[in-house]
């Protein structure tokens, strides 16, 4: 292949000479001024550059600096006599220059640093080929990871509708936190996956494992279900934080949890994050019994700070309002879409929550959950 030279300089002769040099080897194209070298630039697919310093109207360094984004992988050499030390500083230190080659040449020497670009220019057009695959993988990755994502909510959603209204809720809550802490785009895209996903995972079963309640034949079979879920998302390498924060819903601020028994920071932050925006959604719209409001969850969960629950997050949330969260949708009906949870994880998580619970809930039947 026949690859493109521009010949920039204001001396006929030297533009002559340069274009006899190469020709045999190189498509020339020559041009007088950087007006008519621009021009051509961007006409024309170039792959070297070489340009005089000195030229009235627009000087070397100028046309280069007015190029770069033109043809970013063209490589450009300049040519400069030995008064133009300031200008040749510049070009060097602001990455425009490949190359200078200083007045009068060596034809020989010239060429060979020539194919030497050339070469160079080859190089740079295959990593821009690498890194172009790459992008491209990277965003069909993406897209298969959003769909995989997508179709596991779907068949939440088709399984259990309170399960998937509580994973769009436990989403927003944890965003909204995310978004207050400061957590990267990239990590909060992360734990907005892990929250729609949370219920498909074997969490419930690290819970009520430890409190000692009974699974019945048909809760075992969708927890063997629940279980071949979780093990399709792990093996995906793109879900593989999202698996990870999912895997530490069950674990402690203070160590106490399952199933790591993990501790303050060695758990993730967006795992911390999305623990406590389970724990409150399940709080404040359960299915089984009377929900509590924003306050009242408040009080309880802050008895548990630097136990089950981060102290930071735990703090941040307290900081927000139910108008905020959301919450005070539910009461006038407005949150309707969303449903409510069939969980009673409350009670199997914290046995003794009995004694911290507002009295008006015992009568409502929440003793009842609590004690189980």
């Amino acid at each position: 292949m026949t690859y493109k030279l521009l010949i920039v300089d204001d001396e006929m002769a030297n533009l002559r000479l340069l274009e006899r040099l190469f020709s045999p080897e190189f498509h020339c194209l020559t041009a007088s001024s950087g007006v008519e070298a621009i021009r051509l630039l961007e006409q024309h697919d170039i792959a070297i550059l070489i340009t005089d310093q000195r030229m009235p109207m627009m000087t070397g360094l100028e046309l280069l600096k007015r190029t770069a984004a033109v043809r970013p992988h063209m490589v450009r050499i300049l040519l400069t006599g030995y008064s133009d030390v300031e200008a040749l500083v510049e070009a060097l230190n602001s990455g425009l220059v490949y190359m200078y080659i200083s007045k009068p040449w060596n034809n020989e020497d010239l060429k060979l640093r020539v194919n030497r670009a050339c070469e160079h220019y080859l190089n740079n057009k295959k990593r821009q080929a690498l890194a172009d695959a790459n992008q491209r993988l990277t965003q069909r990755l993406g897209d298969i990871k959003l769909s995989v994502v997508a179709a596991l909510r779907e068949m939440l959603r088709i399984r259990d509708k309170h399960a998937h209204s509580h994973a769009l809720r436990v989403r927003h809550y944890a965003m909204t936190i995310a978004g207050k802490i400061g957590v990267s785009d990239e990590q909060t895209q992360e734990l907005a996956i892990a929250a729609l996903l949370l219920n498909i995972g074997l969490v419930d079963v690290y819970r009520k494992g430890a409190s000692g309640i009974q699974e019945s034949p048909l809760k075992q079979r969708a927890q063997e279900q629940s279980e071949s879920e979780a093990k399709l998302f792990h093996s995906i390498p793109e879900l593989a934080n999202v698996a990870e924060i999912i895997s530490c819903n069950g674990e402690n601020y203070d160590g106490t949890g399952l199933p790591r028994g993990l501790r303050g920071e060695q758990i993730p932050l967006s795992g911390r994050i999305l623990r406590l925006a389970d724990e409150y959604d399940q709080m404040v719209l359960p299915q089984a019994t009377a929900p509590m409001t924003h306050e009242e969850v408040m009080r309880f969960l802050i008895q548990r700070s630097g136990k089950q629950f981060d102290p930071t997050v735990l703090e941040i949330l307290s900081q927000l309002s139910s108008e905020e969260l959301g919450t005070h949708r539910d009461r006038d009906g407005t949150f309707q879409e969303y449903g409510v949870l069939a969980q009673d994880t409350v009670a199997a998580a914290y046995p003794e929550a009995v004694t911290l619970l507002p009295a008006n809930h015992a009568t409502l039947g929440i003793d009842k959950v609590v004690s189980s």
